[in-house]
């Protein structure tokens, strides 16, 4: 542990931050298998309500710095690829 009054701070923000991150990526991932969920059970109208809501959250997670920006983009073109190749 640290033994500087600002570097022990330090580590409580890294700390803090960090859970912040692990929740947004976990709450984009639930999105993210609803919007699979939806394509593998061939619901396209779910899909593409599920893939509103996944892009929306993900931007919200590229906004707050938790994914590069080509990162986010990637993962909407992936999701929306897959609901567009649906019947």
């Amino acid at each position: 542990m640290a033994n500087i009054k600002s570097a022990k701070k330090r580590v409580l923000v890294a700390q803090t931050r960090t859970e912040r991150n692990k929740a947004i990526r976990s709450k984009v991932k639930t999105y993210v298998k609803k919007v699979a969920a939806a394509v593998e059970a061939g619901d396209k109208a779910a899909a593409e309500a599920a893939l509103k809501t996944a892009a929306s959250e993900i931007d919200k997670a590229q906004t707050k710095g938790v994914y590069h920006a080509n990162t986010a983009s990637r993962k909407v073109a992936r999701l929306s690829k897959a609901v567009a190749a649906m019947q």
